[in-house]
């Protein structure tokens, strides 16, 4: 049978509820709980999940992997909004906000050991193959989180840096997470590395639907500060070609706003929303978003299965590309 994406949330949302959080010193596993409890789209997990299911029923022995993923990627989350100086995340306080930033720098580091463990209970056997790829993504994540950091003193930075940046600090994520399920359903390395490309051009289409909602999402249903990109001066793919394809003026508007030290918070986003909406910045973001959509299609149409058993992550996938949070 295949899962639904209703079913895999459950089930990872059920194993996170009876992890151990009740250890000493509180004030160490408190904010862990905290962030966990948040609940999030479950992405990471239930591709694994799902990266499982396309070749066995048995979805069992993924939990262990697919809950180590979900707790990296919230350690990440973690130390990124500390990072970034973000309140807001999933609708709620920031860690860092809530306690203090020491508190978001040690309970991130101790999620990071957590979601090690979590690696560790994998089958031997399958072990150094899981540990291989994880390994690598944790360190491509870190690369990618610098190129971030590195940009914000930059203004020239161009289209291929930033697709470079996030596919490491997105994409492989993803595609880790589908390639440990699919190796956790003991998939021929061929099928692994093609669900490997699938992920990581999802990947990269979810962080521009990101930066897109950042901007044109609705504060409900996004979970986070709209403009908040704006306001932090992040180069995302929207400010990129903003500065590559304004006229003299709108430059000179958009170098103004990036260079303020203080200023109006709504002003400047209005002001800078303006001139991406002059130079039609979300129909040419939506037909990035459709060129990676359709390169992952591609990836997975030759991923050696049945198709039916391809609906779910089909469906699933689709719904992602058309969210609004």
């Amino acid at each position: 049978m295949t899962y639904t994406p209703a079913d895999l949330e459950k089930k990872i949302n059920k194993a996170i509820e009876q992890l151990d959080f009740d250890r000493s010193p509180k004030s160490l596993f408190e904010p862990i709980e905290y962030i966990l409890s948040l609940g999030g789209k479950r992405l990471r997990p239930i591709l694994a999940y799902m990266a499982t299911n396309l070749f066995t029923d048995n979805l069992e022995k993924t939990t262990d992997p697919a809950i180590g993923l979900e707790i990296f990627h919230n350690f990440s989350l973690l130390h990124d909004d500390l990072m970034d100086n973000a309140s807001v995340r999933r609708g709620a306080e920031t860690v860092h906000t809530k306690w203090d930033a020491n508190t978001a720098i040690l309970s991130g580091d101790a999620m990071l050991i957590d979601a090690y463990n979590c690696m560790m209970k994998v089958d031997t056997e399958l072990l150094p193959r899981i540990l291989n790829v994880f390994n690598r993504t944790a360190m491509q994540v870190c690369e990618g989180q610098q190129y971030d950091m590195d940009f914000e003193t930059r203004l020239d930075v161009n289209e291929s840096e930033y697709l470079e940046m996030i596919r490491l600090k997105t994409g492989v994520l993803v595609a880790a997470s589908l390639k440990i399920g699919a190796i956790m359903g003991n998939a021929s390395e061929e099928n692994a590395d093609r669900l490997y490309d699938f992920g990581i051009n999802i990947g990269l289409a979810f962080q521009l639907k990101d930066d897109l909602l950042d901007v044109y999402g609705d504060p409900k249903e996004f979970g986070k500060n709209i403009g908040g990109d704006i306001l932090s001066n992040k180069k995302t793919f929207l400010l990129i070609k903003a500065l590559e394809n304004s006229n003299k003026e709108q430059n000179a508007t958009l170098k103004e706003w990036i260079l303020a030290e203080t200023f109006d918070a709504e002003a400047k986003i209005n002001a800078v929303k303006e001139i991406y909406d002059d130079l039609n910045l979300s129909r040419l973001t939506n037909k990035l978003i459709q060129k990676y959509y359709l390169a992952a299609l591609d990836s997975l149409s030759e991923v050696d299965v049945l198709d039916e058993r391809k609906h779910q992550l089909l469906n699933y996938t689709k719904k992602l590309m058309n969210r609004e949070r």
